[in-house]
């Protein structure tokens, strides 16, 4: 498959809703599934030289015994992972999806990603993984990673899946948001769906010029997108558009159009991220 949604799963409690969100991607592009779930290096046996001072003999038996649990532990990390693909694949496949692989890699989440990304239509990833804890403003420690890293869209599945109706566009009129409304025109997944194009901010000549540039660019796409101008902070007054007016879906650009580029993505992104109860789709 040469165009296909790629999901990373880990076996955490967001991995079920992961494969949910590919798989509804999947259905309405056409696209294929590819489920990848990653051995990081930290999973590797580990090479502990516990022996000391032990005598010849016995250091030889020690060492031979941790090697063997070294190959157990191996052998145990990629059954759950194979297992762990198994999972994912019967939801995927359980949602209708024909064209479906699965892969177990080995190494780190981002270069894996680098590595298959250019065979991608979009990303899909868990807000936390399998090792974050849930305290509040906690984002999984390989997402921003894996955020700043990808050139495909990256989509940040929600803790549960429902299917989207209404889509929210945050746009600054930065690089990154003009992208995202060239991404939605041109993507199947939008046909259909109820288009909001917001702007936070002061109302300017040019926050209005480039809310008209962006509807035009839908419009001409046959979406019909409504837009507004909203003045306040772009964290509080987005998300309570998306609990006022039951957005299913937020795209926006992962970096903001007035900071400088930094190695974090946007504050704002990084808010919504964190405290949306949606998916965000986040275009580089």
């Amino acid at each position: 498959m040469t165009d296909k949604i790629i999901a990373l799963v880990d076996g955490s409690i967001y991995s079920a809703s992961v494969c949910e969100h590919a798989a509804w991607i999947a259905g309405r592009t056409g696209a294929g599934v590819e489920l990848i779930h990653v051995l990081g290096r930290r999973e590797a046996p580990e090479k502990h030289d516990l022996s000391g001072s032990i005598r010849l003999g016995a250091r030889t038996r020690l060492l031979e015994e941790l090697s063997e649990l070294d190959e157990q532990r191996a052998k145990l990390v990629r059954a759950r992972g194979r297992a762990i693909l198994e999972d994912a694949r019967a939801i995927v496949d359980g949602a209708g999806v024909d064209e479906i692989t699965t892969r177990l890699r080995h190494g780190d989440i981002v270069e894996t990603v680098g590595e298959v990304e250019a065979e991608a239509r979009a990303l899909v990833v868990g807000k936390r993984g399998e090792a974050a804890d849930f305290a509040k403003g906690h984002l999984g420690s390989n997402l921003e990673r894996i955020v700043r890293a990808a050139h495909r869209p990256v989509v940040v599945a929600s803790r549960a899946f429902a299917p989207v109706e209404r889509v929210l566009v945050a746009y600054d009129g930065g690089v990154s948001a003009m992208k995202a409304v060239d991404h939605i025109a041109r993507s199947p997944l939008f046909a259909g769906l109820s288009i909001k194009v917001v702007t936070v901010g002061a109302d300017t000549a040019a926050a209005r010029k480039g809310l008209a540039d962006a509807k035009a660019v839908l419009d001409a796409a046959g979406l019909a997108a409504e837009t507004e101008l909203v003045p306040g902070q772009p964290e509080k007054e987005l998300g309570e558009i998306v609990e006022r007016e039951g957005v299913g879906m937020v795209v926006m650009g992962a970096y903001g159009h007035s900071r400088i580029r930094s190695l974090i993505i946007g504050s704002t992104t990084t808010e919504m991220v964190r405290s949306c109860k949606v998916p965000v789709v986040l275009m580089r």
